[in-house]
């Protein structure tokens, strides 16, 4: 078994120890936050961390109404700009917690008067000391190149902040994640039947929309770092608006169309790369024919988990089978970790 494939398989017990262990700590922060005035949330990120950070600008802005937006760390890191950061959050994600271009946007916030909360996976990371507020993912050493069970962990770990910000996520109902981790793994099988008709795919487009956004750029991340597929990423609105006439006959889009808000335009799409003879692969929880997983119905927010939650734990499978398909190389070509900016003799594994 691949780093990468055992790694997908350990999420749902790296969820519940970091919900056990995390939550105890969101709620006193959920208490300092209630005495606080903050106005705006800034998250700082790179590679798959900053696919985290999208999802976490989408959480926190549907679930708050607090606005959010992803940094830009080279404004201050290569630009030397300092903002204002009057009532502002400013969250650093980083698997590793060393990578540079975040570490030092986090720590200018901090110095300028920023609150600062870090998400990391290593305990003794620099990121944990240039912040006020640590949270751990406890997803246990990570072999792989590519992150999985970090990435998941991070946003289980984004729920939590976004409740601790006021979000009404029963923190109760984030005790499902493990179970929909667990059930999402049932679909291994399938899914390597799946990959198997695209073992010669070069190229791909990688569709979804709201809190699924995140989780198109992640899905396309990992084709391109594990299987080399040249894989675009899209938001279901801008697909649309023009790229949708560069997918030719046969050409392999992968769609997240989950039940909610962004379903009834996600199903439009879906309808009109059917009629022009696309090769579509939909992640959905209706139960069609084409979908390869499931996941409970709740709308956002309302007692139950945002869409995006369950669907977040299939979207590494199809890289990984892809990655052990005959005829796909199965080792990962030499190069710097996506966490970090040059890479680090911990990050690279094979």
């Amino acid at each position: 078994m691949s780093f990468m494939i055992d790694e997908i398989v350990q999420q749902p017990d790296a969820l519940e120890r970091t919900l056990r262990k995390e939550l105890p700590r969101i709620e006193a922060f959920r208490r300092r936050l209630s005495h606080l005035s903050i106005d705006f949330v800034s998250l700082a990120a790179r590679g798959t961390s900053d696919n985290a950070a999208l999802f976490g600008r989408y959480l926190i802005e549907i679930s708050t109404g607090l606005p959010a937006t992803l940094a830009a760390p080279s404004v201050t890191t290569l630009y030397g700009v300092r903002h204002r950061w009057k009532n502002t959050l400013v969250i650093a994600l980083s698997q590793s917690g060393e990578s540079t271009d975040t570490n030092l946007y986090v720590q200018a916030a901090r110095e300028a008067g920023a609150l600062t909360v870090g998400i990391t996976n290593e305990r003794a990371s620099s990121l944990t000391h240039m912040v006020d507020e640590v949270f751990l993912v406890h997803a246990g050493h990570e072999k792989s190149v590519a992150a999985t069970k970090t990435y998941t962990g991070q946003l289980l770990m984004l729920y939590l902040l976004a409740y601790a910000l006021g979000a009404p996520i029963p923190p109760k109902s984030l005790e499902r994640l493990p179970e929909l981790a667990r059930r999402a793994l049932r679909t291994r099988k399938r899914v390597a039947a799946l990959s198997e008709r695209y073992r010669s795919m070069n190229q791909a487009v990688v569709v979804g929309r709201g809190l699924n956004y995140a989780n198109a750029f992640e899905l396309s991340l990992k084709m391109m770092e594990t299987c080399y597929v040249v894989a675009e990423r899209f938001s279901g609105a801008d697909f649309l608006h023009g790229p949708i006439a560069l997918v030719e006959r046969a050409f392999p889009v992968f769609v997240f169309s989950p039940p909610g808000p962004t379903s009834g335009t996600t199903l439009d799409m879906l309808s009109r790369l059917r009629s022009r003879g696309r090769d579509h692969r939909d992640r959905r929880g209706d139960g069609r024919r084409d979908a390869i997983h499931q996941r409970a119905r709740h709308g956002p927010c309302s007692g139950g988990l945002p869409p995006g939650s369950a669907d977040a734990h299939p979207l590494h499978h199809p890289g990984a089978t892809l990655l052990r398909v005959p005829g796909r190389t199965e080792r990962p070509r030499p190069g710097p970790s996506p966490d970090s900016d040059q890479g680090d003799a911990n990050d690279l594994k094979s």
